[in-house]
């Protein structure tokens, strides 16, 4: 379970103030599958951030009962300095999981061949996906945060990726963002709408993405 507790979020831009949420009260059950819809800049990814802690709320509280991914696909997490393997070691003892087990699984999952090997910010930004992908299925959360899956590799890579990810979510919760209507109604049941600052919840993501269309524009 994820609970907002009267969360607000806003940054300054160099024209306006941008406000994401405001006193936001709204809980995300163990092992739904939401669907994130907004236009570009509405603060979907800053959302993603305050579930998964790497952003904090002006005010209030997000509550998080049991583990949460970091955004699938997203490597910032990874130190630059140290090499694949270590960074995948490093996530391993953070969560106290076999360590061994989970380098043997993120370095044949990830493709990644001698770049395994190589310091972490060397690598492209398709190499640093294939990483933060293959560390996050080794891992068992209890939610999955996914900002746009399907950019992660070449066409081979993202099957793969999928087909890893539909067995993973099998137990697990998901909160994903992305532009493709076909993969939202492919992994999510029900959606939030974030537009100006509104958070808007609707029990069937196929409400929401007609509702987004409707109202936005074109998921």
């Amino acid at each position: 379970m994820i609970l907002f507790d009267n969360v607000s979020k806003a940054y300054a831009t160099k024209t306006e103030r941008k406000v994401i949420v405001d006193g936001l009260t709204f809980e995300i059950p163990a092992r739904a599958k939401l669907g994130l819809l907004g236009r570009n800049g509405a603060g979907k990814s800053t959302l993603l951030k305050l579930v998964a802690g790497s952003a904090e709320p002006d005010s209030g509280h997000v509550h998080r009962d049991g583990t949460i991914s970091w955004p699938l696909g997203f490597g910032g997490s990874f130190h630059p300095a140290l090499t694949g393997r270590q960074n995948t070691r490093f996530v391993a003892r953070i969560y106290g999981i076999d360590t061994e087990e989970l380098v043997g699984f993120t370095e044949l999952f990830s493709e990644l061949g001698p770049y395994f090997d190589m310091q972490f910010g060397t690598y492209s930004s398709g190499m640093r996906a294939r990483l933060a992908f293959g560390v996050s299925i080794g891992v068992n959360f209890d939610f999955y945060l996914v900002d746009e899956i399907t950019a992660v590799g070449d066409a081979s890579f993202r099957r793969k990726c999928l087909a890893a990810f539909e067995e993973t979510l099998s137990d697990a919760g998901l909160i994903m963002v992305s532009h493709s209507a076909k993969t939202i109604r492919e992994y999510c049941d029900c959606g939030v709408v974030l537009d100006n600052g509104k958070f808007q919840f609707f029990e069937d993501i196929d409400d929401a993405i007609s509702f987004y269309s409707e109202r936005i524009g074109t998921v």
